[in-house]
């Protein structure tokens, strides 16, 4: 049997690039080389795309040619800027762009346009997922728990910041979250306990959006859970995220030896499998494809749940809570991997059957 030809796409121009080398350079080592031939394609800082060498551990080797996939439909291979081509015609890409420019749609834009099957949500969910103002207005229609919020624009910051911080503050309540709207990785999110560092949380989530959500804050316990389509969609065990940190922030997720991933969560069987159902609804809310990650908050006080956001693109290291979460349900990270590709590539079968002209039957 031919090897699959397999496209790795990671970096990006989000500030996620570092946490996508990781998660990239994780699926290179699991991916079966006597089933797959892998050609590793970063993207750097400045957004252009480049072909480097299968060996990459750090930022300091991704260095390559630049090269481009064209938005046609059938070409699928990688063009150097004269025109020839830089990989062979490949059956699938890999995205694990994390942020905005990789898991908005954008990325799922071009891969559309040009005709490749590639793994993770399409264009619309890839969206909706990463829009947590957006997200949150559909979970709720959908009849899931979340926990009040309001949307600030940018341009608000403008105006009488003084008026502005009242009038968030008035609304939510203290403490609250401040988050840029399309950011992961706790990015630019700030708690807040005292009415002054209100606005300057808001000025630091304007730093990298423009749109701001503003949540009430609670004492909870993290509680995720993966989703995996495997005809159909199914859930993971739950997990839960400690820390010792105000928050499950940047450093808990990435510096902090302390955090403790809990797989299984310790929590009763009827919370996890309340946990497991909220999940594919929220999934199926928000048009979720192929993977996903639903992060809940349990509050410590009623026990009750609320859903927090589901990740389309959720980290992918040995160590990411995504892939120990189907571990712990039976499902290597090899395997994993195996399923995500054979979903995209069952995926583009079938758009690729649809007619595109309109005929007279």
């Amino acid at each position: 049997m031919a090897k699959l030809q397999v496209g790795l796409l990671f970096g990006g121009r989000s500030v996620e690039h570092e946490v996508s080398i990781s998660s990239a350079s994780s699926i290179l080592r699991a991916l079966d080389p006597n089933r797959y031939d892998v050609y590793p394609l970063a993207v750097d800082h400045g957004g252009r795309w480049r072909s480097i060498a299968t060996g990459f551990e750090t930022l300091d080797e991704i260095v390559g040619d630049e090269v481009h996939l064209p938005a046609v439909p059938g070409a699928r291979s990688l063009l150097f800027g004269d025109g020839s081509p830089a990989t062979p015609a490949l059956d699938v890409i890999f995205p694990i762009v994390h942020g905005s420019g990789g898991e908005d749609g954008n990325l799922q834009g071009l891969l559309e346009l040009s005709g490749i099957a590639y793994v993770g949500s399409g264009v619309l969910g890839s969206s909706l997922q990463m829009d947590k103002v957006v997200s949150k207005r559909l979970l709720a229609a959908a009849g899931l728990p979340v926990l009040p919020g309001r949307c600030v624009d940018a341009r608000e910051l403008d105006g009488s910041h003084a008026s502005l911080a009242k009038s968030v503050e008035e609304e939510i309540g203290l403490p609250l979250f401040v988050k840029p709207a399309h950011l992961g990785s706790s990015v630019g999110i700030t708690r807040v306990t005292r009415s002054a560092d209100l606005l300057p949380a808001l000025l630091e989530a304007a730093r990298y959006d423009d749109r701001i959500l503003a949540e009430r804050g609670i004492d909870a316990r993290d509680l995720e859970v993966a989703l995996l389509d495997r005809d159909p969609v199914e859930a993971s065990v739950p997990g839960e995220i400690r820390t010792e940190r105000p928050f499950y922030d940047y450093e808990a997720k990435y510096v902090d030896e302390n955090t403790e991933l809990l797989v299984p969560a310790p929590i009763p069987r009827e919370l996890a499998t309340a946990l497991a159902d909220a999940a594919l609804v929220a999934f199926r809310a928000l048009e979720g494809e192929g993977l996903g990650r639903v992060d809940f908050l349990l509050d410590r006080k009623s026990d009750e749940f609320f859903v927090n956001e589901v990740n389309s693109l959720p980290g992918f290291t040995e160590a990411s809570m995504y892939p120990r979460l189907w571990e712990a349900s039976g499902l290597p990270y090899p395997a994993l991997l195996d399923r995500l590709i054979e979903v995209a590539i069952e995926r583009q079968h079938r758009k690729a059957r649809l007619e595109t002209q309109y005929r007279r039957l």
